[in-house]
């Protein structure tokens, strides 16, 4: 997954009287607000969907910016702002093949990340159908087919972006996977696969008329990768096209982004990936947004007690912390902290999960202090 983007762009200004839609449903589940959490491989495990989810509460206007720990039944909390968070992309040819004392390992959840959905790719409608029950069985809120990964190695294999250069064998795979099935099936596309080919709004026709509840997609083609800008004017057509939920996706970076795509789409939830790998706030911001017309900046501390949370919970997950978890995600959750260069090296030179905490914790500890320095001076 891309960190950040290639290309950058001017800060939306949003719209006035428009808002991220308070609540979208798919079919009988109720997603509230209208924001997900989007499928990101090797990114959205049930360490990063609950640290998203438990980040993104908001107390009111006053509320702080502070991931906050973990919480416990006893702790009453408002909706968060992200409503849906979904899984890595699985294999349903893996979930399928792999016996059933393993498939925890592919569909681990918590009861506290509901609603939750389950992505998969493939492109075997057989196979993709028994993996559907299989997710179905394991208590997941809805399933989704994934229509967009653009990498070599799924694409090689007919899988995500892959199949949108053919249309019929999509079909079987949607009508296969309804037939298999009650809770509510979705599907994530792009545009298609280059601009000599875009195929998004035959192929929302085509998943409405095979009895989807919902689509998302991401404004680009399979070509594009992540670069160039997203083309929202297409989610406006595939809108116009279907009566179904459409979710928006690309390039969403804040708030007055998330409310320009609507007010230029029409669509009834919006998606967000890289975005929340870098500002894990961003849902909280977003309904921030919606509630008072304005939205709080994380500070040095609110870095510190996010980087400190969530690499907790990967201590907690694991005895060993996950290093590798930890060092891949630092240069995200650093991105603007001076001096982070530091921090990257100590945690990259670092052993174990204790020893990357405490890493961190040393780190913060003299830029907190400087800033509490910095302060004393101006009084």
């Amino acid at each position: 997954m891309h960190k950040f983007w290639e290309t950058p762009v001017a800060p939306a200004s949003a719209p006035l009287g428009v808002k991220v839609p308070e609540c979208l449903k798919i079919a009988n589940v109720r997603i509230q607000p209208a924001t997900i959490l989007a499928p990101m491989a090797g990114v959205t495990d049930t360490v990063f969907r609950r640290f998203i989810r438990n980040a993104s509460f908001v107390a009111g206007p006053e509320s702080i910016m502070s991931a906050p720990d973990l919480p416990t039944a006893e702790t009453p909390k408002e909706i968060s702002g992200c409503g849906l968070i979904m899984t890595e992309f699985t294999s349903a040819d893996g979930l399928f093949r792999t016996r059933e004392s393993k498939r925890k390992r592919y569909l681990h959840f918590y009861e506290d990340e509901h609603p939750i959905s389950a992505q998969l790719f493939g492109s075997d409608a057989y196979t993709l159908a028994e993996s559907a029950k299989i997710v179905e069985d394991a208590g997941f809120d809805l399933i989704d087919l994934n229509l967009g990964c653009p990498a070599k190695r799924v694409v090689k294999c007919n899988g995500g972006s892959g199949l949108l250069k053919d249309l019929p064998i999509i079909r079987r795979i949607f009508e296969a996977v309804r037939a298999a099935v009650k809770i509510p099936f979705t599907v994530k596309f792009r545009l298609g696969w280059d601009d000599d080919n875009i195929v998004c709004v035959e192929l929302a026709r085509m998943a409405e008329d095979c009895g989807l509840n919902a689509m998302a997609m991401h404004a680009r083609t399979r070509e594009q990768g992540y670069s160039g800008n997203a083309r929202w004017e297409w989610i406006a057509a595939v809108k116009s096209a279907v009566s179904i939920p459409v979710i928006g996706n690309g390039d969403i970076r804040t708030p007055e982004d998330a409310v320009s795509m609507v007010a230029q789409t029409g669509c009834d939830g919006i998606m967000i990936g890289r975005t929340a790998a870098s500002n894990p706030w961003i849902f909280r911001q977003i309904r921030q947004h919606a509630e008072t017309g304005a939205y709080a900046q994380p500070t040095e501390r609110d870095r510190y007690e996010m980087i400190r949370t969530y690499f907790k919970m990967l201590v907690e997950e694991n005895m060993h912390g996950s290093p590798g978890k930890m060092k891949q995600f630092v240069a995200w959750f650093t991105h603007g902290v001076p001096n982070s260069n530091a921090l990257r090296r100590a945690v990259y030179d670092a052993q174990t999960g204790p020893d990357i905490l405490t890493s961190v914790e040393r780190f913060f500890e003299g830029v907190l202090q400087a800033d509490t320095r910095s302060l004393a001076n101006v009084v």
